[in-house]
């Protein structure tokens, strides 16, 4: 391999340890009241520097310039971290430094012909992959009492969002794809006509409203009839612990059981659990039902995020047709509309914690197909 391109993959490694270090340091500071997480998120981020340093002195040995650290603003982190949640910024982490993984693996396999920048590849790969799985860790490193409740709970590492951000970028989303949908049809059938602007405009504008109330509503009555179900599940429970305390602390022991416990330890955590009544309560409605109150978020709030998101990502292709008709019209609000999918692809990435052009690039492919098939079938239906 040519030494530029060994240089180059050597910035690159250099980068993705900035980065990462600048994500721990967010964190640390963070859990400042937790002393204990903090002192963990800064030894990462002290070593991460640390990795970006070995990859600038390989960088200056092998004759290149090694890159410099220019103090970025970490507002934008800052506000994730606040917003997320510490679980879903570790999860973007854990993300993060699985890629480094897979990437420094690739670099390594890469270099076998520069013996020395391997060996740092492979051994900082070795590093990467014992931070991943301490982050795994992280989120047990609580006091017992907390650990075992989130456990009940049912703490999903992979899945929970942790605030109204989710909901929003879903709801964005919804309102895109859909009036998108509905204005690249009523484009193929009646943009050419008199009036053809004036129709694209109305049909969009009424759909984004549809769209807005149908997913507020939807939201509203998901968050509501999922509550209910849940209390009347939880009363239900409840008198069956009133009424046969010891069946149900049967029931929970076998239930460990079956998780791999012995009979002695189910029998020692269900004696535990059941001196705390409403504890007790919980960990069966979990066990049991599979029931999390912590799942339910709350419906008016939902409601609204859903709606107003919803409402602003249907208006975004409908803009253009306030301004310019015909197929300028047409082709700006085509434009628009991919440009809108591959933002909205692009920040789902702050939930699921992929690649975010991978993610803007699929959504924007989406869209793709969603507006020229509308378009089609609006030809086919033209309006004379």
């Amino acid at each position: 391999m040519k030494q530029e391109k060994v240089i180059a993959a050597l910035r690159a490694a250099w980068q993705r340890e900035m980065e990462a270090a600048r994500l721990y340091q967010v964190l640390a500071d963070q859990e400042e009241a937790n002393q204990g997480r903090s002192r963990i998120f800064q030894q990462l981020a002290e070593i991460e520097r640390g990795h970006a340093g070995q990859f600038a002195a390989r960088i200056l040995q092998l004759g290149g310039i090694p890159p410099r650290e220019e103090e970025k603003p970490a507002g934008a982190y800052r506000f994730l971290a606040a917003t997320l949640g510490t679980d879903a910024m570790l999860r973007r982490l854990e993300a993060a430094e699985e890629r480094n993984m897979a990437e420094f693996g690739k670099y390594a396999s890469d270099l076998v012909e520069d013996a020395e920048s391997n060996e740092l590849f492979l051994k900082i790969e070795e590093e990467e992959r014992q931070h991943a799985t301490l982050l795994q860790g992280l989120k047990t490193q609580e006091e017992p009492r907390t650990r075992l409740e989130a456990m009940l709970k049912g703490e999903k590492w992979h899945g929970n969002t942790g605030s109204w951000i989710g909901d929003a970028i879903y709801g964005l989303n919804d309102g895109l794809g859909a009036v998108f949908g509905v204005v690249s049809g009523m484009a193929g059938a009646a943009a050419n006509t008199p009036d053809g602007a004036r129709v694209v405009l109305t049909a969009g504008l009424v759909a984004t409203v549809a769209s807005a109330f149908s997913m507020g509503s939807s939201a509203f009555m998901a968050g509501k009839s999922e509550r209910e179900v849940y209390e009347a599940e939880i009363e239900r429970e409840r008198l069956e612990i009133e009424q046969s305390p010891e069946h149900e602390r049967e029931e929970l022991q076998l239930i460990y059981q079956l998780k791999g416990l012995s009979e002695g330890e189910a029998q020692l955590i269900t004696n535990r659990i059941a001196t705390d009544p409403q504890q007790f309560l919980k960990t069966m409605a979990q066990e049991e039902l599979g029931l999390s109150e912590r799942h339910f978020p709350n419906p008016w709030k939902a409601s609204l995020s859903a709606a107003v998101s919803t409402a602003a990502g249907g208006f975004i292709p409908v803009l253009p047709f306030f301004f310019i008709r015909g197929l300028p019209a047409v082709a700006a609000a085509a434009l628009i509309g991919m440009a809108a999918h591959f933002a909205v692809g692009a920040a789902k990435s702050l939930i699921t914690a992929r690649s975010w052009w991978k993610s803007g690039l699929e959504m924007t492919l989406i869209g793709f197909l969603c507006g020229i098939v509308t378009y089609g079938v609006g030809v086919l239906l033209h309006i004379g």
